[in-house]
């Protein structure tokens, strides 16, 4: 084994989490190389390309958007830290977004980047639960949920003190789950307030060319400080001496040396990648339970020539409670979330060339990846179709027929397809139940970033990497 580079610090994974530490590292003068398995950036939040066609994997929607000059928001501490312009990651608003419940969405709230509109929903649908609803959106107003050393609460208990109707209860869950929670039917009530500020008191927004352009913005940002990145180039195991990371073995057999290193890969993968950890104080994380499977349909046509123009995305569950837990068969077809990127308010009324169409369901990890190849594409084709059925439900009645004529491509990705492209075990696309907020691991010079320190979201992952090398880099 050659060891070739010594840096002040190694970042493992090229996610939005891992690329913000380094832009922010780099602008303070630190010799910084980051490594990545794959040949993209992004992680979970990236793009491949099928036919000529870009699919984005993970974006639905960038949450947290604010419009410029609105001060003290995550999305502006993130373009200030990263010296990023609003305008750079070209962002445009959600029309309207919905949670529908109800074996066809009988009851639905709807809500878009005005906080008023979801308040006068709850209160047209749930007149006696509005005065609790304002005390629950006031307790999250005031909480510091980017405090580092916050205790454990639950977030179903806190909302039970303000909110008594079970319904209106599950679909306030409905959206922050899906879009962030590791944790099966509840969540810890700070993950709560990130995800309930992200949705519904801030908003949804996106590039009209998807993540690849906020992707681009970053790799600009990270190469013009003078960062290094090792594409096609992972981390094999983190060599340690005396409880401090020396010395970082690649998959190539390579050795390079960091001050410091910080992984965005994981907190139970960090774990592998350490080894032993010393008992009893460091207990390992468990894998996350929570994984997903989406379909993806083109059409030949816009989703409103359809009918399906005013959603931008829809959260549904068809049953008498919201079950956000892993599926007990292959898909859990009940609950899931509907996109539709054509339908945002794009500059000088500007349309994407080609309708597209996303339903994700939760999944079950252990009956994806036990299946023969040809058992596996048979259940994504008779899966796809249970999804779509599910789906539909919730939206304006399309025929068959219809939908079948305007479709020109489809695509399909399982838990066992998260794991293969990201790494994260057990699929889970939200990591482990465990939190690190303060990011420490086993290792004193080794730090988690990203989905498992705690911070939730596209903007959230950031400002993860940007508050874990801030505290464990730069201060000292």
């Amino acid at each position: 084994m050659n060891t070739s580079d010594h840096y002040d610090v190694v970042i493992i994974g090229a996610g939005m989490s891992g690329l913000a530490a380094g832009i922010r590292l780099a602008h303070f003068g630190k010799k910084v190389c980051i490594f990545e398995r794959h040949n993209a950036v992004g992680g979970l939040n990236s793009f491949y390309s099928q036919a000529g066609r870009k699919f984005d994997v993970g974006l639905h929607a960038l949450t947290n958007f604010v419009r410029p000059g609105v001060k003290g928001t995550p999305l502006g501490k993130l373009l200030r830290q990263l010296r990023i312009r609003h305008e750079e990651f070209e962002l445009s608003e959600q029309k309207r977004s919905r949670v529908a419940f109800g074996p066809n969405g009988e009851t639905s709230l709807a809500f878009t980047n005005d906080f008023a509109v979801f308040e006068s929903e709850v209160a047209r649908a749930f007149p006696a639960q509005i005065d609790g609803f304002r005390q629950l959106v006031a307790t999250v107003r005031t909480y510091d949920d980017v405090s580092l050393d916050a205790q454990p609460v639950s977030a179903r208990e806190v909302v039970r003190r303000y909110i008594s109707d079970p319904l209106l209860e599950d679909m306030i869950f409905c959206p922050v789950m899906y879009y962030g929670s590791a944790q099966e039917r509840d969540m810890e009530f700070g993950q709560f307030v990130i995800m309930f500020k992200a949705l519904f008191l801030e908003g949804f927004a996106r590039p009209f060319d998807g993540v690849r352009v906020i992707l681009r913005v970053l790799v600009d940002k990270y190469r013009a400080a003078g960062g290094e990145r090792r594409m096609k180039c992972g981390v094999k195991r983190v060599i340690a001496q005396n409880g401090k990371a020396t010395a970082l073995e690649l998959d190539s057999g390579d050795v390079v040396t960091a001050d410091h290193v910080i992984s965005s890969i994981g907190g139970p993968e960090t774990e592998r990648l350490i080894g032993n950890l010393p008992a009893p104080e460091q207990a390992p994380s468990p894998v996350g339970a929570l994984s997903f499977v989406e379909t993806i349909t083109i059409l030949d046509r816009q989703p409103a020539a359809l009918g399906w123009g005013d959603d931008t995305i829809v959260f549904f569950n068809d049953s008498a409670r919201f079950d956000y837990a892993a599926a007990t068969d292959a898909v859990d077809p009940r609950s899931g979330v509907i996109c539709f990127p054509n339908n945002f308010a794009y500059a000088d009324g500007a349309e994407l060339p080609e309708g597209v169409f996303r339903c994700t369901c939760l999944a079950n990890y252990q009956q994806w990846t036990a299946l023969p190849e040809d058992d596996y594409r048979a259940a994504k084709a008779a899966w796809f179709e249970r999804i779509q059925q599910s789906a539909r439900r919730f939206l304006p009645m399309v025929a068959d027929e219809a939908l079948m004529a305007s479709t020109i491509t489809t695509d399909m990705f399982t838990p066992r397809t998260v794991e293969k492209y990201t790494g994260h075990f057990g699929g889970a696309i939200y990591g482990s139940p465990l939190k690190h907020r303060q990011g420490r691991t086993a290792l004193d010079n080794v730090y988690l970033c990203g989905t498992d320190q705690g911070f939730l979201g596209i903007i959230g992952a950031m400002l993860s990497g940007i508050s874990m090398a801030n505290y464990h880099v730069l201060r000292g």
